[in-house]
């Protein structure tokens, strides 16, 4: 996965300590011919399916990076819709040794256009998934899907998360 340059300049003064990076998600759906589809990438550097992910850039707001990454991930134009969870994930370290962990905004977002494909280096794969068809998913991504699909939830913040 590329580093984003913000990010290696921070690991040009700090190392491989721990930074603290704000981070979206994006739940892109669409109506299908059976209900609703979510988009989803397959990383290249795990080989598992997740929604949209990506750090903000400095000074840049968490709903328009999910609609960067859209662009830049999937070839995809996204409308965000709503925020539906923040959370702070647990810190991870990366086989080079730099530790990083993240607060994640993640929105429902509304696909515009675009034919979704595979668009940078970070993703194997992309593809429309029916809600009742999906490949297996961290936990956490279930949880947020499944706020994503409801109308009338309000916004889960982390200890909620953790809860459930």
């Amino acid at each position: 996965m590329p580093i984003p340059e913000h990010v290696l300049a921070l690991r040009e003064k700090v190392g491989t300590d721990l930074l603290w990076l704000p981070g979206a998600s994006a739940y892109v759906l669409r109506e299908g011919s059976r209900g609703p589809q979510v988009l989803l990438v397959r990383r290249s550097d795990n080989g598992r399916w997740t929604p949209i992910t990506g750090i903000c850039d400095p000074g840049e707001e968490p709903d328009v990076t999910a609609q960067r990454e859209a662009l830049e991930e999937a070839c995809v134009e996204i409308e965000v819709e709503r925020l539906i969870a923040v959370s702070s994930l647990i810190p991870m370290e990366y086989p080079n040794g730099d530790r990083a962990q993240y607060l994640d905004h993640a929105f429902r977002c509304r696909w515009v256009s675009g034919e979704a494909r595979v668009g940078d280096e970070e993703s194997t794969d992309v593809q429309w998934f029916e809600v009742d068809g999906l490949p297996d998913l961290q936990p956490r991504f279930y949880r947020q899907l499944d706020l994503a699909l409801s109308e009338d939830r309000p916004v889960l913040f982390g200890k909620e998360q953790r809860e459930r």
